[in-house]
């Protein structure tokens, strides 16, 4: 049962107040359940509940309170009928192939998703005779080109990671349905607090909640945002047999989270913004990746599906003479940080860098990374909420030093 709420209600709003009913105690925040299992009033009660007959929880691994009330908000904040939470964002994407594809199906995906996504999709669920295609991010005509009588679903990520590629989720929408099939679309890196991409024509949206959805990298998380047909029919069987669950204490963390999410990512993407700016004037970087600069090929795009904002995650390259000399540089300005972390992971409060190559899109070939554009001299800082002068020295120290 979800509070009663007026509507309409902006977003931020919804992010600060959508959760299943107060308890008898009248809680203010929302409370968090620990327990794997419930008390039945009877057995008939218990059956009609595991047949799914009436509504009730039953077991830990099937649903719990406060994991609903995370589900329900991120529904509220995407604009979805319903959503379904997993252990972290790659069980989310294991779980939208495995409620959706078999044998013989064919799936269209960007050459420059994240690294374990192409992992799983073109190589994992081969193995089960799932066919993919990878296609380039921003052509939309090369993922109409792709189209197979067995096509399914086509899957776009939007800002990409690491080179923050945006594509037209309406258009990619428009191709899918007319070839009956379903547009997925990750929204980890924009967050509904700047792109609602079922509002531009997507079925289901996609999130790791371990990244800003949380915003402190404190817990892992993931979701699913779809219709009710598609989460109760396709999705929460593979939960109930698959066992891919959302531990109450991981929802709870990200529930409130949720309530700061609005403002994090705007005071995230200032500074992303003014940082992109300056390493774009820096002497010793080759090209810097970012939504928000005008220098970004789907800028206007980015403006227009991002609330006009670039997002808190950008990528630069710094300036080299071949691989190796690249590779060195970048390690050279990671292993110069004093202030700022080395850590593949990104939306927290905290500045991260990593160097993708090596981590995130280490386990692809070098031919799947040269077409995903992720080079050896490529650093990803994912801009967190300190004060925009320390980010920068702190990366100018190994700028300047080669």
């Amino acid at each position: 049962m979800t509070t009663p709420l007026f509507e309409p209600l902006h977003r931020d709003t919804l992010a600060v107040r959508t959760a299943v009913a107060r308890s008898q105690y009248g809680e203010n925040s929302e409370a968090l359940f620990l327990t794997s299992g419930y008390v039945q009033p009877g057995a008939e009660a218990a059956a009609r509940r595991f047949s799914g007959e009436e509504d009730g929880y039953t077991y830990g691994r099937y649903g719990n309170p406060t994991v609903s009330s995370f589900e329900q908000r991120l529904a509220a904040l995407e604009g979805a009928q319903a959503c379904i939470s997993t252990a972290s964002g790659m069980s989310a994407i294991l779980m939208m192939c495995l409620g959706l594809l078999q044998a013989g199906d064919h799936v269209i995906c960007s050459h420059s998703m994240f690294g374990s996504t192409i992992k799983l999709i073109g190589s994992d669920l081969a193995k089960f005779g799932v066919n993919s295609t990878f296609v380039p991010q921003t052509d939309a005509a090369a993922w109409k080109a792709a189209i197979q009588p067995n096509t399914k679903l086509l899957f776009a990520e939007t800002p990409t990671n690491p080179l923050t590629d945006v594509c037209d989720i309406r258009a990619l929408a428009d191709i899918a349905h007319e070839a009956g099939a379903l547009l997925a679309v990750d929204n980890c890196f924009a967050t509904p607090a700047l792109q609602r991409p079922m509002t531009l024509g997507a079925d289901i949206v996609v999130h790791s909640g371990t990244k800003y959805l949380d915003g402190q990298g404190r817990v892992m998380a993931g979701a699913l945002c779809a219709s009710e047909e598609l989460v109760s029919e396709s999705f929460l069987p593979i939960l109930k047999s698959g066992g891919m669950t959302l531990a109450p204490f991981n929802a709870w963390v990200v529930l409130k989270g949720l309530e700061t999410l609005s403002i994090r990512m705007q005071a995230q993407s200032e500074r992303a913004l003014a940082l992109a700016q300056w390493l774009q004037a820096h002497p010793a970087v080759a090209k810097v990746f970012y939504p928000g600069l005008a220098s970004h090929p789907q800028h206007e795009l980015a403006m227009t599906q991002q609330s006009n904002c670039g997002g808190a995650v950008l990528s630069f390259e710094v300036k080299s003479s071949d691989d190796e000399q690249a590779r060195q540089r970048a390690f050279h300005v990671l292993d110069s940080l004093a202030t700022l972390s080395l850590c593949t992971n990104l939306g927290d409060t905290k500045t991260l860098l990593a160097h993708p190559a090596s981590t995130s899109h280490g386990r692809l070939t070098p031919a799947q990374r040269q077409l995903a554009g992720v080079s050896q001299g490529m650093i990803r800082v994912a801009v967190g909420l300190e004060n925009i002068n320390d980010i920068q020295a702190d990366l100018d120290r190994g700028l300047t030093s080669f």
